[in-house]
């Protein structure tokens, strides 16, 4: 269970450890797949973290998908609610990642709202625009035509699946230029403390690995180098 840290001190784990030491971390509790690999960013050095918030697209169609209902404006209002700082929009294309999510004028909103960024399987447009604003966004890749005739927004903070990794609302998103990865909620700060003990282990290795001409190569008993 999460152990009351706040956002901000959550933030600040966050940015001492990386998605591989969350990956570690999360191995020694479970065994499903966390990770999401290939990903771009228009930010790049930029860390993503916070609580996740889902809009799921579909393919476009009037007859069964109303635009004049699923439409991005109503479903981000209704995924953020009212207490939007901080939190991650995750983008699903349900099937199109080659197809785009939105661009500078569309994700201006996730600016304007406060949200920490974005993560999406599909593509993002207008990467010289979206630098400009304060979040931080994870993609495919960079497009340059509209998703609209493909794809519709179509329900808010419903489970979605990325590249084979399941992500519940409320779920936590860290993702840096190696990739990304979702930490269930409601284990958030031990899968951060742990991280950062793997990262503390990691570095106890490359100390015992700088010392191994010196001390005949003796290493601890019972431990993996990772």
């Amino acid at each position: 269970m999460a152990n009351g840290w706040g956002a901000e001190h959550r933030r600040a784990q966050a940015e001492q450890i990386s998605c591989a030491d969350v990956v570690d971390a999360l191995g020694r509790r479970h065994r499903h797949r966390a990770h999401i690999l290939g990903l771009e960013s228009p930010t790049p050095g930029r860390v993503l973290f916070g609580p996740v918030v889902t809009i799921a697209f579909f393919p476009s169609c009037a007859a069964s998908v109303d635009p004049a209902v699923h439409d991005f404006r109503s479903l981000i209002r209704e995924a953020v609610g009212d207490d939007a700082e901080g939190k991650v929009l995750v983008l699903a294309t349900n099937g199109h990642p080659g197809v785009s999510v939105g661009g500078g004028t569309k994700l201006g909103r996730v600016h304007h709202y406060g949200l920490d960024g974005v993560l999406t399987d599909g593509r993002l447009r207008d990467y010289a625009e979206l630098r400009t604003y304060g979040f931080t966004a994870y993609c495919a890749g960079e497009a340059v035509e509209a998703g609209g005739a493909l794809i519709t927004p179509h329900q808010a903070n419903v489970p979605v699946v990325l590249d084979g990794v399941g992500i519940m609302p409320g779920d936590y998103v860290l993702a840096d230029g190696s990739g990304a990865v979702i930490i269930p909620g409601a284990e958030i700060d031990e899968v951060l403390l742990g991280a950062t003990a793997v990262k503390q282990e990691d570095a106890r290795f490359r100390e015992q690995i700088a010392q191994e001409r010196a001390s005949a190569g003796e290493s601890a008993r019972g431990e993996r180098e990772r």
